[in-house]
């Protein structure tokens, strides 16, 4: 099945895809991921979006189409995708329809993390990621520790977009763009709405009793 994980920015998108990925063996396509390695590689596209996703803004359709065709086209993933980030508009969400018929694949479900302004604000600011090994932390909601990171301290960052300017811009632009899309997949009978506030775990569970109702 392909799942499209959708929600503002830090509600949480990441963490579930993960767990989603180790449950039902799927791969995890995150629209942010391909760009920053984009950018970390200072190719073509990188160089052209990094002034746009620095100020919060979202990269233009064609790149991001194009990006995701070359991840639909490899055989392996076929029917086994979760969108974490994509589409982030109507225009690409009707261009995704044509991309998975173009492989002869369907989207399954879209499922939709719902969490306040403020909550989100807060996990993103407190957001950290060692450098060193990849893991990712909050500190006000999942602080680092010892036990289960053992690098050290200063390995922890901040990504250069989590700044409370960009926070704001990026939530407003997820409003007035991305909102829609509910719309778009509610008229499909595709989309469920998930309450994305409490732990991590409540919320998987929630989320596994709506991708076991796909199964039967």
């Amino acid at each position: 099945m392909n799942i499209i994980l959708f929600g503002p920015p830090g509600a949480g998108k990441g963490t579930q895809a993960d767990k989603l990925v180790k449950i039902f063996n799927l791969f995890k396509i995150s629209t942010g991921d391909l760009l920053r390695q984009e950018i970390k590689k200072n190719t073509y596209i990188g160089l052209k979006i990094k002034p746009l996703i620095d100020k919060g803004f979202l990269a233009p359709n064609d790149i991001i189409d194009d990006l995701i065709d070359k991840v639909l086209s490899d055989k392996n993933h076929k029917n086994r995708l979760i969108f974490d980030g994509y589409p982030r508009n109507v225009d690409q969400a009707k261009q995704l329809d044509l991309l998975v018929k173009k492989y002869n694949q369907k989207i399954s479900c879209v499922l939709s993390l719902d969490v306040d302004k403020n909550t989100l604000i807060k996990r993103i600011l407190g957001r950290q990621t060692c450098t060193k090994c990849g893991l990712i932390f909050n500190k006000y909601f999942n602080p680092s520790t010892n036990k289960e990171h053992l690098c050290d301290p200063r390995f922890l960052d901040k990504r250069p977009d989590d700044n409370e300017k960009t926070v704001i811009n990026r939530f407003e632009t997820y409003i007035e763009k991305t909102l829609p899309i509910l719309d778009f997949y509610k008229e499909q009978n595709l989309l469920h709405q998930i309450n994305g506030t409490g732990e991590i775990d409540q919320i998987f569970n929630k989320i596994r009793t709506i991708m076991a109702s796909l199964e039967t």
